[in-house]
């Protein structure tokens, strides 16, 4: 009986649920092609040749209802608000957003009616990437701080196999 135990040692993975959710979430990350103002420049130069958000699983798509991250790069106005927010309400669930740069995350240096003092005045922000603009090395650290945060998550909380689990 020892040799069957010894030749399944290799060759199976005991693992649960959650955490292959989590693996293939974060290893497959959708941004949505969206910049407001200069930020949006350094952010597209992270998707390109020198800097490769690919090889994290990164890869840009077009529309909201094929991403799964909105990445705020620049200056909201009030006006502005609105679309943002039904952009962040196309998307499906789970999603996540990522403020970029000090426009994004306080308003920076328009600290004017016409301006949002900060995104998480209309969407939830998971990770904040300051700078005027962030370097594209700086939002590459802000998505692998988005894979640990998406790692330790709960992928299951308050679905059926979540009831399952816990009894």
């Amino acid at each position: 009986m020892g040799g069957v135990n010894n030749a399944f040692r290799d060759s199976v993975l005991f693992t649960t649920a959650e955490s292959v959710i989590n693996w293939s979430r974060q290893s497959a990350l959708w941004p949505e092609t969206f910049g407001i103002a200069c930020c949006a420049i350094e952010m597209i130069s992270a998707g390109c040749a020198r800097y490769d958000l690919d090889r994290f699983g990164v890869v840009f798509r077009p529309s909201p209802r094929q991403s799964d991250v909105m990445i705020i790069a620049g200056t909201v106005t009030r006006k502005f608000a609105p679309v943002v927010r039904r952009l962040y309400d196309q998307m499906p669930e789970p999603r996540w957003v990522i403020a970029m740069g000090t426009c994004a995350i306080s308003g920076g240096v328009y600290n004017t009616y016409a301006v949002v003092q900060g995104a998480e005045t209309f969407v939830p922000v998971d990770v904040h990437v300051p700078g005027c603009p962030p370097r594209p090395e700086a939002l590459m650290h802000g998505f692998l701080l988005l894979q640990e945060k998406i790692k330790k998550s709960r992928a299951l909380a308050g679905t059926p196999l979540d009831r399952i689990a816990a009894s």
